[in-house]
Protein backbone atom coordinates (compact mmCIF):
# COMPACT_ATOMS: atom_id res chain seq x y z
CA UNK A 1 0.00 0.00 0.00
CA UNK A 2 1.25 3.38 -0.69
CA UNK A 3 0.99 6.04 1.58
CA UNK A 4 -0.99 9.14 1.74
CA UNK A 5 0.92 12.62 2.30
CA UNK A 6 -1.21 12.99 5.77
CA UNK A 7 0.43 9.56 6.67
CA UNK A 8 3.99 10.54 5.77
CA UNK A 9 3.50 13.57 7.82
CA UNK A 10 1.73 11.69 11.00
CA UNK A 11 4.58 8.67 11.12
CA UNK A 12 7.49 11.87 11.41
CA UNK A 13 9.53 10.36 8.37
CA UNK A 14 11.00 13.61 7.46
CA UNK A 15 12.29 16.23 8.77
CA UNK A 16 11.65 18.81 8.58
CA UNK A 17 8.58 17.69 7.40
CA UNK A 18 6.98 20.84 4.99
CA UNK A 19 3.40 21.56 3.22
CA UNK A 20 3.60 21.19 -0.34
CA UNK A 21 5.85 24.64 -1.24
CA UNK A 22 7.07 25.94 -4.54
CA UNK A 23 10.30 27.41 -5.23
CA UNK A 24 12.24 27.85 -8.69
CA UNK A 25 8.96 26.86 -10.79
CA UNK A 26 8.57 23.53 -9.01
CA UNK A 27 6.43 22.08 -5.87
CA UNK A 28 8.07 19.88 -2.94
CA UNK A 29 7.49 18.91 0.73
CA UNK A 30 4.04 16.66 0.84
CA UNK A 31 1.93 15.38 -1.64
CA UNK A 32 -0.85 13.34 -1.77
CA UNK A 33 0.48 10.32 -2.34
CA UNK A 34 4.72 11.10 -1.66
CA UNK A 35 6.86 13.57 -0.42
CA UNK A 36 9.19 15.77 -3.17
CA UNK A 37 12.61 16.23 -1.34
CA UNK A 38 15.24 19.21 -2.08
CA UNK A 39 18.88 19.16 -3.20
CA UNK A 40 21.74 20.04 -0.57
CA UNK A 41 24.40 20.47 -2.92
CA UNK A 42 26.82 19.59 0.05
CA UNK A 43 30.31 21.83 -0.09
CA UNK A 44 33.44 22.14 -1.76
CA UNK A 45 37.02 20.76 -1.18
CA UNK A 46 38.13 23.50 0.63
CA UNK A 47 34.76 23.21 2.59
CA UNK A 48 33.37 25.81 1.36
CA UNK A 49 28.86 25.39 1.00
CA UNK A 50 28.28 24.30 -2.66
CA UNK A 51 25.34 26.68 -3.75
CA UNK A 52 25.04 25.63 -7.22
CA UNK A 53 26.27 23.16 -9.52
CA UNK A 54 25.80 22.99 -13.46
CA UNK A 55 25.75 19.59 -14.80
CA UNK A 56 26.78 18.83 -18.31
CA UNK A 57 25.61 16.47 -20.75
CA UNK A 58 26.77 13.13 -19.96
CA UNK A 59 27.68 14.10 -16.36
CA UNK A 60 27.08 12.25 -13.10
CA UNK A 61 27.25 13.81 -9.38
CA UNK A 62 26.14 12.94 -6.29
CA UNK A 63 24.03 15.36 -4.05
CA UNK A 64 21.87 14.89 -0.85
CA UNK A 65 18.78 15.67 0.87
CA UNK A 66 17.97 19.06 2.85
CA UNK A 67 15.48 16.39 4.52
CA UNK A 68 16.54 13.73 7.10
CA UNK A 69 14.71 10.35 7.07
CA UNK A 70 13.65 8.48 9.89
CA UNK A 71 12.16 5.52 8.26
CA UNK A 72 9.85 3.10 10.46
CA UNK A 73 10.46 -0.92 10.56
CA UNK A 74 7.77 -1.46 8.74
CA UNK A 75 8.08 1.45 5.76
CA UNK A 76 10.29 1.40 2.11
CA UNK A 77 10.27 4.33 -0.16
CA UNK A 78 11.30 4.19 -3.81
CA UNK A 79 13.54 8.16 -5.50
CA UNK A 80 11.53 8.28 -8.34
CA UNK A 81 12.29 11.15 -10.97
CA UNK A 82 10.79 14.96 -10.77
CA UNK A 83 8.62 14.79 -14.17
CA UNK A 84 9.99 17.93 -14.61
CA UNK A 85 13.73 17.03 -14.94
CA UNK A 86 12.82 13.93 -16.55
CA UNK A 87 11.50 16.26 -19.56
CA UNK A 88 14.94 17.70 -19.61
CA UNK A 89 17.06 14.58 -19.54
CA UNK A 90 17.81 14.79 -16.00
CA UNK A 91 17.95 11.10 -14.10
CA UNK A 92 17.77 10.53 -10.48
CA UNK A 93 18.48 6.96 -10.13
CA UNK A 94 15.49 5.12 -8.21
CA UNK A 95 17.35 4.52 -4.98
CA UNK A 96 15.62 1.92 -2.23
CA UNK A 97 15.07 3.39 1.26
CA UNK A 98 15.39 0.57 3.70
CA UNK A 99 12.98 -0.05 6.03
CA UNK A 100 14.70 1.13 9.61
CA UNK A 101 17.38 3.56 7.80
CA UNK A 102 17.97 6.80 9.24
CA UNK A 103 20.34 9.27 7.45
CA UNK A 104 19.88 12.40 4.65
CA UNK A 105 20.02 10.73 1.59
CA UNK A 106 22.75 10.96 -1.31
CA UNK A 107 21.32 10.89 -4.66
CA UNK A 108 23.20 9.91 -7.79
CA UNK A 109 21.59 12.81 -10.64
CA UNK A 110 22.71 12.33 -14.34
CA UNK A 111 22.16 14.45 -17.34
CA UNK A 112 21.04 12.79 -20.38
CA UNK A 113 19.71 15.67 -22.08
CA UNK A 114 21.55 17.97 -25.01
CA UNK A 115 22.37 20.95 -22.58
CA UNK A 116 23.57 22.06 -19.16
CA UNK A 117 21.57 22.26 -16.53
CA UNK A 118 22.43 24.43 -13.40
CA UNK A 119 21.03 23.35 -10.04
CA UNK A 120 20.86 25.17 -6.99
CA UNK A 121 21.07 23.86 -3.25
CA UNK A 122 17.38 24.00 -1.76
CA UNK A 123 15.27 23.51 -5.37
CA UNK A 124 13.23 20.49 -5.50
CA UNK A 125 14.72 17.24 -6.95
CA UNK A 126 12.87 14.16 -6.60
CA UNK A 127 9.61 12.03 -5.53
CA UNK A 128 10.39 9.60 -2.63
CA UNK A 129 6.90 7.13 -2.64
CA UNK A 130 6.66 4.93 0.72
CA UNK A 131 5.12 1.73 0.92
CA UNK A 132 4.19 -0.45 3.93
CA UNK A 133 5.89 -3.65 3.95
CA UNK A 134 3.55 -6.41 4.61
CA UNK A 135 5.24 -7.23 8.06
CA UNK A 136 7.57 -5.30 10.57
CA UNK A 137 11.11 -6.07 9.55
CA UNK A 138 14.44 -5.86 11.94
CA UNK A 139 15.67 -2.97 9.95
CA UNK A 140 18.22 -1.38 8.40
CA UNK A 141 21.87 -1.99 9.80
CA UNK A 142 24.28 -1.48 6.63
CA UNK A 143 27.12 0.93 6.06
CA UNK A 144 24.53 4.07 5.58
CA UNK A 145 23.25 3.75 8.67
CA UNK A 146 22.85 7.13 10.18
CA UNK A 147 24.54 8.89 6.65
CA UNK A 148 25.39 12.74 7.17
CA UNK A 149 24.34 15.09 6.26
CA UNK A 150 25.83 16.49 2.54
CA UNK A 151 26.82 14.03 -0.31
CA UNK A 152 28.64 11.11 0.41
CA UNK A 153 30.74 8.38 -1.65
CA UNK A 154 29.99 4.98 -1.85
CA UNK A 155 31.60 2.45 1.26
CA UNK A 156 33.32 0.30 0.52
CA UNK A 157 33.85 -2.80 2.76
CA UNK A 158 37.48 -3.61 3.25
Amino acid sequence: MILSGKTIRNMTIIHPHKERTRVHGMTYGEGPAGYDVRLDLGTNIDGSSRTEHSLWPGEFMLSATVEKFLMPKNVLGIVHDKSTWARQGIACQNTVIEPGWRGYLTLEITNHGRIPIKFESGMPIAQVVFHFVDQMTDGYEGKYQDQEAGPQSARHDA
